[in-house]
């Protein structure tokens, strides 16, 4: 897929102006959206002081948020060139996450909404990874079918009008994002796992080793045709290379990496168009921060393409969390008049990916 985003179209000037925030996890994310023309995108990430734990610690981003909030709307609003008040409405991220890192980012949407007296939408994290892609490919068609894959989820998601969800399936156990971390952590990779595998997997061949696919077996279509497990498949990878090992055997980085992520995508890609086809949708958003894993991007590009189902992936700098994507479902949640949140709404880091505002 291609990385450089469609011609944005000519801003509509009388669209409200929404700022979101987005603080889930460990990015401290701004943005300023007018309609679906993304003004600015100003991110500050805390990533770097969580590799020594090998994970997010909830305290240490929260913390780094603090931090960062002021100093990165004040960064968002120098970038779009306009003031606070200038501001029509607040989104912030209410839910999924970490319930520490979502109170800071609730705390200051709420208290920026009263000072200006704006109102405030509490809006769903998962869902915004997917309608971001509208201020990249403009606006979606009447219905598309959203997999949204992180280091938290692995969501399949038939998305209505934009702002209307229904889940038809995620993962059992472990998400594609967070199976890419433990099995770099298996393999003596540093912190986050993600980019480094994809890296070595470049370099490796994808056949060289048959890792299970989780829940493909026929016996599993019954209950689980739409779900995701990833956990066989990284006791598999460790396995295979304990074996390596007890048996005095080198372990070949490359062609563990290849195998290990082609067994990923070719689920994720199989169930996702399995999809698509039951339920006669024909455009396909990919989105979250494991959508920028180079392996499921050319296989989904390849099998779409294959299917006739049209395939929009955002670039990479909006597959990771940002304030964009808040923003972004904030605004189609603002153009369809629904009602504001109150302003002691609360978070939910177990929110459900039906409910895309608070």
């Amino acid at each position: 897929m291609p990385e450089t985003p469609a011609a944005s179209p000519a801003p509509d000037t009388s669209a409200p102006l929404v700022l979101g925030i987005e603080t889930s996890c460990d990015e401290t994310g701004v943005a300023l959206v007018r309609g679906r023309q993304l003004l600015v995108d100003a991110v500050a990430s805390s990533v770097d002081e969580h590799a020594r734990f090998g994970g997010i610690i909830p305290e240490i981003a929260s913390r780094a948020h603090l931090e960062a909030m002021v100093p990165t709307v004040e960064r968002a609003l120098d970038g779009a060139g306009v003031a606070l008040s200038d501001v029509d409405a607040i989104a912030v991220t209410a839910g999924p996450g970490l319930v520490g890192p979502l109170t800071v980012g609730t705390s200051a949407a709420k208290a920026l909404a009263l000072a200006l007296g704006k109102p405030l939408y509490g809006v769903n994290h998962v869902v915004g990874h997917a309608v971001v892609d509208e201020l990249v490919h403009g606006a979606f068609p009447e219905r598309v079918l959203a997999l949204v894959v992180s280091g938290g989820h692995s969501s399949l998601l038939l998305v209505e009008d934009t702002v209307r969800v229904t889940e038809l399936g995620s993962t059992l156990d472990d998400a594609a994002g967070e199976a890419f971390d433990k099995v770099g952590r298996l393999l003596g990779l540093p912190y986050p796992g993600g980019p480094h595998i994809d890296r070595l997997a470049r370099e490796g061949d994808p056949g060289a080793i048959r890792f299970p696919r989780g829940l493909t077996a026929p016996k599993d279509q019954a209950a689980h045709a739409l779900d995701f497990s990833f956990s066989g498949l990284k006791t598999a990878v460790a396995r295979w290379v304990e074996a390596r090992e007890d048996a005095g055997q080198a372990i070949p980085l490359p062609d563990v990496a290849a195998s290990f992520a082609a067994a990923v995508a070719d689920v994720l890609t199989a169930k996702t168009l399995a999809a698509c086809e039951r339920l006669g949708v024909g455009t396909l958003v990919v989105g979250g921060g494991f959508s920028a894993n180079s392996q499921l991007r050319d296989l989904m590009t390849e099998r779409a393409a294959a299917a006739g189902v049209e395939l929009r992936i955002p670039p990479i700098r909006f597959c990771t969390d940002n304030g964009a994507m808040i923003a972004a479902l904030g605004s189609a949640v603002v153009a369809r008049d629904l009602p504001p949140s109150r302003l002691d709404l609360g978070v939910d880091s177990t929110m459900p990916l039906t409910q895309v505002l608070v």
